[in-house]
Order: structure tokens, then C-alpha cells, then sequence
């Protein structure tokens, strides 16, 4: 199932009331152990030899890279044709999704034309100072606007998440993403993951230029990545605009990571320089890789080399598989939107096959669409049984997430960063630009990819 919002380049760890992720609602959740786990665990775990369930939750945050593919695996977890009403947006933001060159003091505002406006979260993202733009929600509860006298940054992005309940209190969620302004002949990297953040060991290093770069040498050289304990890091391009960087393995749990950006002059095209002179740092957290087994409709979820669980899933319907390969989790949404007109799954009228606008606890896997998420709508026997999504992975759920379910532990356990891989489906592996998709890659193609070569 795919998200009609998510920017292939989505920011990564943040914290949002609803969206993102509220502490106090996460430290409630991680407390569950085995006993809340055996319900639906139990049989599938007893087989597999792990009793013990446990670790704490992750932090909550949104992010996701790569190029959007045409291929079916984005889609939504179909439980017997689980469509929503219409796929006209109920949260109305300005600027629109993906606007370029937003003047600082231009118009920024979130309206629904019904219902109340439950959240609304405005921040500045993939920069090592993120920030939130203050703002309020109105009286009568239908929009949102910033505080008088703000200002937006330059040359920055931002992210909108905004959730919402209609008249009946049903909830949606949207997700959108902007640039503001970048000055004439002047270029910048959008960066993941985020300054002071915590991640899984398969986070890459990502960077998106708003211009292509000409001479990759000097923009990849005036980047430097450093670790403690020290591992080496090599970068790898995939096309003008994007370089990804990592280690030949996954990161060390505890490994702490410094990103060194000295752009500022540097002269990425001809007459087009940098403006960049900044260090972001970031943690690696506990080790976490899951396995999804297609074929036999289960997920194994390690931590540090431990066995927790085994799951029962769905993933991807015969005519819409699942992805193979390694894939990183990039965004974190305790609910979220999914419309299957964005990425081709249509009726004859032209409106997605599916269109539900309150998927609980998803996690982005790829750019092109592919989530690991809750799923209300299919019958309980469906999952650990049969394949009938439309490429996504799902784990049983409720409506409105519930923290006992196979999901909302999962979700709970999960860093922006950690590792899914899905082995046994009948389609083709993960392109390495699609997500974080770079650890399909072998070590020399990757460095090969250097300009540094």
C-alpha cells in the first residue's frame, strides 16, 4: 500500500502528537511482554523456541528516499477489497505537496472544510538544526495557520503533518513536504538521517541536491563521514542529484557517526556553489533485522542476533507481490493515508482500487511505495495463511491501532534505520535507489559508484 503524500525524501526522526509519535504514549506501549504477545504470537513463537518478548520503542520519525518505481508492490493491503469513500483530500495544505521555491513570507496554511483539525505539525526537516514553526489551530477547529510575524528559513525544507476527524469522528492524516526558496546559482544537500537522532544499523547516509551535480568529485570529497569505533564509509551516486553513503556492514550497535558537510564555495556546476557549512550527528542504536518470509506468511524479528518473535503476516497477492531484498525502514506514522490511484491501482472510473485514510502503525520500506503496516480490514485468518495485498506487508491490527496487536508492538519496537527482509516472493529484488535500498549492493559496486574512485 502506498501513501498519497510521502516525499521520496521524507526527514527522518521526529516526534509528532498523532502522526509521529507521543513519548508518553510510546513508553505506555514498549512495557508489554510476553503476555500480551501469546495471543497472537504464541503457537508461531513456541515453534520457533523464543519465549521471551521485550525491548523498548523506538523513536518515532518519518523519512523515506529513493526514486518512485512503476513497479505493483506499492499497495494496499488488501483484505477483500477494503476501498474508503472518496479520494479527494480532506486536509487541504498550502503550499501543495512538493512546492519549490516557497517565498519565506508566503502563504502556509492547513484547512478541512468540515469536522476539526486534531494535529497539525509544521517543522523544518533534513537540516542539522530542525525546528518547528509555531502556529495554532482556530476556534471553529478548521484550520491551522503560523504565528504572526513568522518567518520561514531559506533554502530549507519542511514537512506538514496534519491529522483530522470528520463530523462522524473518523480520522485521516496527511503528509506533505516543501522547499522554500534557494538562491540564484547557489545549491544545498538535504541530508538524513537527522542531527542528535538514534537509528537502526542499516541506516544509510542519504543526500538530495536541489541542482545536479556536475563535478560529484569536489561535492563528495566536501563531505566527510566519520564513525567511533572507526569503520570505513564510501559513497556511492545514484544520478545527478543524489549521493548515498555507508560502511560495507551494517553499523556496530552503539556506533556514533559524524557528518562533516563543507560545501560552502564549492562548485558543484558551472556558476553554481554551495552554501553549507555544517555537522550532523547521529547514533546507532540496538541491532533490530526482521525477515519476512513470503511463502510461509511469517516475520522473524531479531534483536542484537536474539529471536523475539515470529509473526504471522500477509504480504503481496499473487498478481501484486512483495518486493525480495533487504529494505530500511525510512518513516514511522501511527496512522496514515493510502490511496491506490497514486500508484496505478485504479477502477474504470479513474479513483483507486483502495483508499483508507486511517492505516495504522506504517512503516515505509521503499520509495515506490512498499509499507510494512497495521491492517484492520482482512479477516484474522488471513494473516500467517495467504498473500493478499497489493505488494505491502501486513500484520493484524484494529481500528485505530491497538498497542496489544501484532502491529503496535512491532511498531513499538522499530527505529527509523532497521533492517526488513523479505526473501521468498515471487518477484524481482529491491532496486538499491529505491529507499535505502544499498544493501542489495555488493561492496565493490558500491564504491564503484564513488567519484572518488
Amino acid at each position: 500500500m502506498t501513501g498519497t503524500e510521502h516525499d521520496p525524501y521524507r526527514r527522518f526522526p521526529h516526534r509528532a502528537a498523532v502522526v509521529g509519535r507521543n513519548m508518553r504514549h510510546v513508553l505506555k506501549r514498549a512495557g508489554l511482554g510476553v503476555a500480551a504477545v501469546a495471543a497472537w504470537a504464541g503457537v508461531m513463537a513456541g515453534a520457533a523456541g523464543c519465549t521471551a518478548v521485550g525491548g523498548t520503542g523506538g523513536t518515532g520519525a518519518p523519512g523515506s528516499l529513493g526514486s518512485p518505481g512503476g513497479h505493483a508492490s506499492p499497495g494496499g493491503q488488501g483484505g477483500g477489497g477494503a476501498k474508503g469513500g472518496s479520494s479527494d483530500d480532506t486536509i487541504q495544505v498550502t503550499p501543495r505537496n512538493g512546492a519549490e521555491n516557497v517565498a519565506p513570507d508566503g502563504r502556509l496554511e492547513v484547512r478541512v472544510p468540515g469536522g476539526r483539525l486534531e494535529s497539525v505539525q509544521v517543522r523544518r526537516i533534513e537540516d542539522a538544526r530542525p525546528a518547528e514553526v509555531p502556529g495554532s489551530v482556530s476556534r471553529d477547529g478548521l484550520s491551522w495557520r503560523p504565528e504572526p510575524g513568522t518567518r520561514l528559513a531559506l533554502a530549507a525544507k519542511y514537512s506538514v503533518d496534519a491529522v483530522a476527524l470528520d463530523g462522524r469522528g473518523r480520522r485521516s492524516a496527511r503528509h506533505t513536504t516543501f522547499t522554500t526558496l534557494v538562491p540564484e546559482h547557489r545549491f544545498i544537500g538535504y541530508v538524513a538521517p537527522e542531527h542528535r537522532s538514534t537509528v537502526g544499523t542499516g541506516m544509510i547516509v542519504s543526500f538530495r541536491f536541489n541542482r545536479p551535480v556536475k563535478n560529484r568529485a569536489a561535492v563528495e570529497r566536501a563531505v566527510r563521514v566519520t564513525a567511533d569505533p572507526p569503520v570505513e564509509v564510501a559513497g556511492h551516486w545514484f544520478g545527478a542529484k543524489r549521493l548515498d553513503l555507508r560502511p560495507e556492514s551494517y553499523w556496530a550497535p552503539g556506533t556514533e557517526v559524524t557528518v562533516d558537510l563543507r560545501l560552502r564555495d564549492v562548485e558543484a556546476a558551472p556558476g553554481v556553489y554551495g552554501i553549507q557549512h555544517r555537522t550532523v550527528r547521529f547514533t546507532i542504536g540496538r541491532s533490530q533485522i526482521s525477515r519476512v518470509d513470503a511463502e510461509a506468511h511469517t516475520m522473524e524479528v531479531r534483536r542484537d542476533g536474539r529471536l523475539l518473535a515470529k509473526l504471522p503476516v500477509t504480504a503481496g497477492a499473487p498478481k501484486t507481490t512483495t518486493y525480495n531484498g533487504r529494505m530500511v525502514v525510512t518513516e514511522l506514522f501511527e496512522v496514515t493515508r493510502m490511496n491506490g490511484a497514486t500508484v496505478g491501482f485504479k477502477d474504470a472510473d479513474g479513483k483507486g482500487e483502495y483508499d483508507i485514510k486511517d492505516v495504522p502503525h506504517a512503516m515505509r520500506l521503499t520509495a515506490s511505495g512498499t509499507f510494512l503496516h497495521g491492517n484492520y480490514w482482512a479477516e484474522p485468518s488471513t494473516f500467517g495463511s495467504a498473500n493478499v495485498s497489493h505488494g505491502c506487508v501486513g500484520l493484524r491490527d484494529v481500528k485505530g491501532g491497538g498497542a496489544d496487536t501484532p502491529a503496535g508492538w512491532f511498531f513499538d519496537r522499530t527505529l527509523i534505520g532497521d533492517v526488513v527482509e523479505v526473501v521468498n516472493s515471487r518477484d524481482r529484488k529491491v532496486a538499491p535507489d529505491n529507499g535505502l535500498g544499498g544493501w542489495n549492493m555488493g561492496w565493490e559496486q558500491w564504491k564503484d559508484g564513488s567519484a572518488l574512485r
